[in-house]
């Protein structure tokens, strides 16, 4: 007797706390039912004016249509996207906060002062919209061919402007010039592909490499000339312009990508109605029209085969990276 009380007294004393971890088991998954329930913060780890400001923008009114919230897009620019970079992986894992970057993400997670995990500190939700990189130069300066370009810095120092140590622009430049041509130029680094447009525009530097959309219209009108691209083939909205590939160097394939990551922890549920809106906004004619325009491709795999090219895409540039000394 003694003993079946003694059961059902520590019985009657779990209960409030088997309640307890119940209801805390619960509660993700009912935060996940009632998101998103206030406005959603799409923080962009680059000042404005570049592909990965510019893509989200576009998708900006759609998104908040679809998840039935205003969508706020804030800039955090600096040290090629680490900063904003940071402040989200630090950021509750609620769903209303997400970045939306380019492939920077993934060259700066290898450097020892980036601050982050790409892989440990967020969940992917897609990568977006992806396109290559451009050599550009003022129209100032007396070339006209990526070979006048490498004859002309093997005797005057020409240094480069990249978006941003890290990003991909730079590493292509870095790749390009330093490696496979074999000159001395040194990259020049901004907060972004905006700040590093106007800065070839204005002469200073006067070469540049960035992804395709921040330069795409200083070209048209005749303020930068695009002297290569880093396609696997020539693009039809710039069907002059050479890829590396044909002018001899055949292994710069290089792409910078712009996609959606939450912090690490961020329920399933909400990670899925992300990438669900996502998909949606980026099929709607106007967004695709848009992205198109900007030179863009757009993608849209899902979470997981995301979270694997984002693996590849990390042991790709980190094998550049240290071949050129950005890592031990």
């Amino acid at each position: 007797m003694k003993k079946t009380i003694h059961s059902l007294n520590s019985t009657i004393g779990r209960r409030p706390f088997l309640a307890l971890a119940a209801a805390s088991l619960a509660a993700p998954s009912l935060r996940a039912q009632s998101w998103p329930d206030r406005p959603l913060r799409i923080i962009v780890p680059f000042v404005p004016g570049g592909p990965a400001d510019m893509v989200p923008r576009v998708m900006q009114q759609r998104l908040s249509e679809i998840l039935g919230q205003p969508v706020i897009i804030e800039n955090r620019g600096g040290a090629g996207g680490n900063i904003g970079a940071r402040v989200v992986a630090k950021s509750p894992p609620d769903g209303n906060i997400i970045m939306v970057t380019s492939s920077a993400l993934v060259v700066n997670t290898s450097m020892p002062d980036a601050g982050f995990d790409a892989q440990k500190d967020f969940l992917p939700i897609t990568i977006a919209a992806t396109q290559p990189n451009l050599i550009v130069t003022h129209p100032s300066l007396p070339v006209n061919s990526l070979a006048e370009l490498v004859a002309l810095a093997k005797t005057t120092p020409l240094p480069f402007a990249t978006p941003g140590k890290g990003t991909t622009p730079h590493l292509t430049g870095e790749n390009l010039f330093n490696i496979a041509a074999k000159v001395n130029m040194t990259a020049i680094h901004y907060k972004g592909a905006g700040q590093a447009v106007g800065a070839v525009v204005a002469g200073e530097p006067k070469v540049g490499c960035m992804a395709m959309t921040a330069p795409l219209q200083n070209v048209k009108a005749g303020k930068l000339k695009a002297l290569a691209v880093s396609s696997a083939k020539r693009l039809a909205i710039l069907p002059d312009v050479p890829t590396l590939s044909e002018l001899g160097y055949a292994d710069m394939l290089d792409y910078t990508w712009i996609g959606g990551f939450l912090p690490v922890g961020t329920p399933a549920a909400i990670q899925s109605k992300w990438y669900d809106a996502f998909t949606k906004a980026l099929a709607m004619p106007d967004v695709q029209e848009k992205i198109k325009g900007m030179a863009f491709e757009t993608m849209g795999e899902p979470p997981a085969k995301t979270g694997d090219y984002v693996r590849s895409e990390i042991t790709r540039w980190a094998k550049v990276s240290k071949h050129i000394g950005l890592i031990p």
